[in-house]
């Protein structure tokens, strides 16, 4: 590794949460000459691409900064590079830097700083307000906040899987949410398609978020997970509020799939350019009754299949008195074959967005998964 990559990284390390893009860029002008340096972060709603300090957001696919973001590669145009600020899957947006020289080492090089900023940046985010701030265009309500602090992330990538997904209205959404944990041999998912308004539904999605994790960290199976969850919400409602969850655990060597139906959003399976609905066994919501019983189902999904996750936001979705529905739903998601996870989501919201001519009304959970087999994990992830 580069001697600038190292000192990068050092300075990363050393200089305050809120100044880290200038101390990289301190480290750049000594080792190349690079004066500039701004990093521009995704919005919430995937649609814009947010300077830290200074400068216009940037809008359109045809921009070097959507080309790097999308691409997940480098991008010099007239000696300004655009490098995607990304790390295990999860992008955060690009860094501009120049005057670059047209030079493949360093521009691998400065690719590898960007990716030690990404790391940097999620690391120091929990402690100050300066990114998550800035990679807003507009106020967040408060049960947004709530739902967004809740996430894992928005991507996740693995050997063996890719995974996203996101949340409409981005800066309004109430009670929809998603989860996911991996140790390298399983992951596990949830998607909860909640229920009522405003903060009471982010209070009724973050309970069953918590107890989920919570039982899942003590090691239960999917039928036990959804069991106390079920009784933690059912406790403090009495069955007066209750939610839809999918719960699903892929094994990633075999590609079995475990799943507890609780009133779930939509599971549907792309598979060779064909889309299905998954049958999936239903079951009472989290909460409606007390000391429910839940029980597991299993598929096995093959080498390259995609599975989404849609919540009925998704398929209600309403433009000019017309229902979005399945049939459109399902033209689309043939589409999103080539696409990775994360475009994937990004392009059927916009296409939800543009279909309702505007921001969407009610909650939309969108996500994808991608099982590609099983793959050997050397070399990091």
């Amino acid at each position: 590794m580069s001697e600038p990559v190292n000192r990068a990284r050092r300075t990363l390390n050393e200089t305050p949460a809120d100044r880290l893009v200038g101390g990289v860029r301190t480290v750049l002008d000594e080792a190349y000459g690079i004066s500039e340096a701004e990093l521009y972060q995704v919005d919430y709603r995937l649609a814009e691409l947010l300077p830290l300090t200074e400068g216009d957001s940037l809008r359109g696919a045809g921009h070097p900064a959507w080309r790097a973001f999308d691409h997940q590669s480098p991008v010099l145009v007239d000696g300004v590079a655009w490098l995607p600020v990304s790390m295990r899957g999860e992008r955060r947006g690009v860094l501009r830097l120049a005057p670059v020289v047209d030079d493949p080492a360093v521009l691998a090089a400065l690719a590898d700083i960007a990716t030690s900023l990404a790391h940097e940046v999620a690391a120091v985010s929990p402690g100050t307000d300066v990114y998550s701030v800035a990679r807003r265009s507009q106020r967040l309500t408060l049960a947004a906040e709530m739902q967004w602090d809740l996430l894992p992330g928005r991507s996740r990538v693995r050997p063996s899987f890719s995974l996203a997904g996101q949340l409409e209205p981005a800066y309004a959404v109430r009670g929809d949410s998603f989860d996911w944990s991996d140790d390298g041999e399983r992951l596990w998912l949830s998607t909860v398609n909640g229920s009522g308004e405003g903060v009471a539904a982010s209070l009724l999605t973050s309970l069953a978020t918590h107890a989920l994790r919570n039982a899942r960290r003590a090691g239960l199976g999917l039928s036990d997970q959804a069991a106390l969850a079920d009784q933690a919400i059912y406790d403090e409602y009495r069955g007066k509020r209750h939610l839809s969850a999918l719960l699903m655990e892929l094994d990633l060597r075999s590609g079995t799939m475990t799943v507890v139906d609780a009133g779930s959003p939509r599971l549907v399976l792309l598979r060779r350019g064909q889309v299905t609905e998954q049958p999936l066994e239903a079951q009472f919501p989290l909460g409606m009754f007390e000391a429910t019983d839940y029980h597991e189902q299993t598929f096995t999904l093959e080498r390259g299949d995609r599975l989404f996750v849609v919540s009925d936001g998704v398929v209600d979705a309403t433009g000019q008195s017309i229902r979005y529905g399945e049939t459109a739903l399902d033209r689309f998601l043939r589409r999103t074959g080539p696409m990775e996870p994360l475009d994937a989501v990004r392009s059927l919201l916009g296409d939800l967005r543009a279909f309702v001519a505007g921001d969407l009304v009610d909650d939309a959970v969108v996500v994808c998964l991608d099982w590609t087999g099983p793959q050997s994990e050397r070399g990091g992830q």
